[in-house]
């Protein structure tokens, strides 16, 4: 069976035509899914009209309701009459320090606290957050050539422990960020920038190294727009570490109790800027469990109000779902790719106390033809399909979300007969035992992901296909507190990379993920990648080296002209692919349950953004009782 996919010209030229007015929104929604697109990718090209030319950042504009974030039926509402929003998020943060997220858990479990200085709206537009308005050419927020921004900051919000919010607050976070002693996990994000001044108590002047086109992506969305309280990290030597359990921020609530992988209970900051927000007084946010349980926890008995990240069949949300539930299943508009990705290193191999260190090729992986052969093995088709659901398409790039940046280069067939004969050529050939065999080493591999339904269920597709080939394929599953948990001790996260493979889905937090693309990157003297020596923090798990792609990574930290600057990202997509430095599976964008009580209106769901990015403006419908 032979099946190919390829991106393509006419949806490019579809929403051309589109963004020049040629055709109407209606218009352009049919021909998209005429011509193949998921429902998720249309949504947000569709709300997605033009990235700005000037410096290739995102244009800030109001949603279609004319405000800068949903807020419907919140003018007359009283702060905290709703009560408590009980959420159920089955990976449950482990700190809640923004700058030292490990992952999206932690991330969600941070933001109803701490805030970034801007967002990424649903429409990907940047919305102020703690900004009076979002730097631009046209305002004098940026200067022309790309290397000076001004941030304006809104005046009168507090801490939630009452001290003012200043300019000083902002200059200490980048300086704590970028200090190498920090390891923060945002730190790639601020690498480009020189300097930071406080103008004024309320305004900040940062100026980059070189001209940055990404310069918003220090300061937009959690973790890396987030600001940490000067006056709280000055006060002990290890306020640091107390901030990842008891972290203080300008956000609607403040935190009650957190209990790491369990839960986190929150009450209102009574300091927040907007008199009448938040409307519920308390939230609850339980871990544990899985997405199937999560999705239950809403959509049949009502315990909870909102459930994270689905990852369940979508025949069993639909058993789930009845006109008479409590719940609803809700899309969400991913730009998000489900990838399997291969170890370039030897997994068994120590060297000074490390196993797969960057400098021990694989010993099969390192071989093009097996990763081909590997990859034209995965029927992406049927896994999209049958396992992910609900219009979620087969993956063929790593990014996506804008088709300026997207490349029509690419493909992917999947063909077993093609893939034996891939091996065969190389040279690995059948032993006795029916294994796949070249100079004494067999095919044999350990595939590792996390505990999830959706995932044990594409491991055992992926299994059987390579298997059918001659590769003998054994499975892990490990909770996903062990699985992206980043403590150095812990030689079973996804950073260590113990593995020949894994998989895992990424979130790239911008339409222009450079950050995201980081994970190939190999930097000087392979300083990303992640290793022992910089303790794992280094973004390049796999230890793909690849200098092509390198000079096009640091060409695109600082490139000026926006055309080009998109170019890089095609370019670099397409190393990747084909190359077989990952083998994309799906491009993910996960349902959400959601609580019919709830507006919906104002969840607000961002393909850039994380779920809780609108929480000080959720609240109840109309019609709820």
């Amino acid at each position: 069976m032979t099946q190919i996919h390829q991106s393509s010209g006419p949806v490019r030229d579809l929403y051309t035509a589109y963004k020049a007015g040629h055709i109407n929104r209606r218009t352009f929604v049919q021909r998209a899914s005429m011509l193949g697109l998921g429902l998720s990718a249309v949504t947000f090209l569709a709300n997605t009209p033009h990235i700005a030319a000037q410096d290739a950042s995102p244009a800030a504009s109001p949603d279609a309701s004319g405000n800068l974030r949903p807020d419907a039926g919140t003018e007359n509402q009283e702060r905290g009459a709703g009560g408590e929003l009980n959420i159920i998020q089955w990976q449950a943060p482990t700190a809640l320090s923004p700058h030292a997220a490990t992952g999206d858990k932690d991330s969600l479990g941070a933001m109803l606290v701490v805030e970034p200085l801007m967002t990424f709206a649903s429409d990907s537009s940047i919305l102020p957050v703690l900004l009076s308005e979002v730097p631009s050419a046209e305002n004098g927020g940026v200067s022309d050539d790309l290397k000076e921004v001004t941030l304006k900051l809104l005046p009168d919000v507090l801490w939630s422990d009452g001290e003012p919010f200043t300019a000083d607050d902002v200059v200490f976070t980048i300086d704590w960020v970028k200090d190498p002693a920090n390891n923060s996990t945002s730190q790639d994000n601020y690498a480009t920038i020189d300097s930071v001044e406080a103008v004024d108590p309320l305004t900040v002047k940062v100026t980059y190294k070189d001209p940055d086109p990404l310069w918003f992506a220090p300061f937009v969305g959690v973790p890396a727009g987030c600001v940490y309280p000067k006056h709280v990290f000055e006060g002990s030597d290890d306020a640091a570490t107390a901030f990842m359990s008891a972290p203080i921020g300008t956000g609607p609530y403040k935190l009650d109790s957190f209990s790491p992988n369990d839960q986190v209970t929150y009450s209102v900051n009574e300091h927040y800027r907007e008199p009448n927000k938040p409307f519920f007084s308390k939230v609850l946010l339980k871990g544990g469990g899985d997405a199937a349980a999560a999705a239950r926890a809403v959509l049949q008995t009502g315990e909870f109000d909102y459930a994270w990240n689905l990852q369940v069949e979508p025949n069993v949300l639909s058993d789930m779902e009845k006109d008479d539930a409590p719940g609803q299943v809700v899309p969400f508009p991913g730009t998000d790719i489900e990838r399997f990705n291969f170890q370039f290193a030897d997994p068994n191999k120590e060297v000074d106390g490390q196993k797969a260190e960057m400098n021990t090729p694989h010993p099969f992986f390192s071989d093009d033809a097996v990763r081909e052969a590997v990859a034209t093995s995965i029927d992406r088709q049927k896994i999209a399909d049958e396992l992910w659901g609900l219009g979620q398409q087969p993956a063929v790039n790593v990014v996506y979300g804008d088709p300026r940046v997207e490349s029509p280069n690419t493909s992917w067939s999947f063909d077993l007969d093609k893939a034996a004969q891939i091996l065969e050529d190389a040279g690995w050939t059948l032993n006795a035992n029916g294994v796949r065999e070249k100079d004494g080493v067999e095919i044999k591999m350990v595939y590792a992901t996390t505990v999830n339904s959706v995932r044990q269920k594409t491991q055992a597709v992926i299994k059987q296909d390579m298997e059918s080939i001659g590769m003998v394929v054994n499975l892990e599953s490990l909770d996903s507190g062990i699985f992206f948990d980043s403590s150095v001790g812990n030689d079973q996260n996804v950073k260590h990379f113990y593995w020949d493979a894994n998989e895992y889905r990424d979130v790239p937090n911008s339409p222009r993920p450079l950050g995201f693309l980081r994970n190939w990157y190999t930097g000087p003297d392979g300083s990303n990648i992640a290793q022992k020596s910089n303790d794992w923090t280094g973004s390049n798990t796999c230890r793909w080296q690849n200098a092509d792609y390198d000079a096009l990574y640091e060409q695109a930290l600082t490139e000026s002209d926006p055309d080009v600057f998109a170019d890089l990202f095609v370019q670099m997509n397409d190393l990747v692919i084909m190359n077989y430095a990952t083998v994309p599976l799906v491009v993910v964008g996960t349902p959400r349950g959601v609580s019919r009580r709830l507006r919906l209106d104002n969840i607000a769901l961002s393909p850039f953004s994380y779920d809780y990015w609108n929480i000080a403006n959720w609240n109840l419908a109309d019609d709820a009782e």
